[in-house]
């Protein structure tokens, strides 16, 4: 599409490193007197509360912590799915690091990795996006955002759709 042929290795890697720093879902919460901002990244959620003085204001969690926090509750599955879409994503940042450091033998398997990367991140995207309709549809007391969601999706699209030169 509109990516040239030869900056599409790189504009994978550097798409691939820049999702794990855009929150795929940003959720904010209120309920007797509090509230919760849920920032959750691809690896990592940070939450923060505000207006109880006894609770810790900022806590941060990797997805299995954060699923042993739902245990039980109707969002747990939500939590799981989110999970899933991590291990996804810990595939396309592993796929990125191979392909940073060793370009020439990455550009000799049997898919493109720059496709490849499209399909690990729409996928997560994908993932994500059915995370938040969990979310949403189990009673989550709040309003998730999807922000991550649709970048992951474009990032992907733009991967999957670039120009290669075989």
């Amino acid at each position: 599409m509109w990516v040239r042929s030869e900056y599409a290795g790189e504009l994978a890697v550097l798409l691939t490193w820049l999702s794990a720093f855009i929150p795929w879902n940003v959720s904010f919460a209120s309920a007797s007197g509090a509230s919760v901002v849920f920032v959750r990244f691809p690896l990592v959620q940070v939450r923060y509360v505000f207006g109880i003085a006894l609770a810790r204001s900022v806590a941060v969690a990797d997805p299995l912590s954060a699923i042993a926090f739902q245990e039980g509750q109707p969002i747990e599955l939500a939590y799981q799915v989110w999970a899933a879409g991590a291990a996804v994503f810990v595939v396309a940042l592993a796929v990125s690091v191979l392909y940073y450091r060793d370009e020439a033998w990455a550009e000799s398997w049997p898919v493109d990795p720059v496709r490849l990367l499209g399909g690990l991140l729409l996928g997560t995207g994908l993932v994500f996006a059915g995370a938040t309709s969990l979310l949403l549809s189990r009673g989550f007391g709040g309003l998730p955002i999807p922000i991550g969601v649709v970048f992951l999706c474009l990032f992907g699209g733009v991967l999957l759709t670039a120009e290669r030169t075989e």
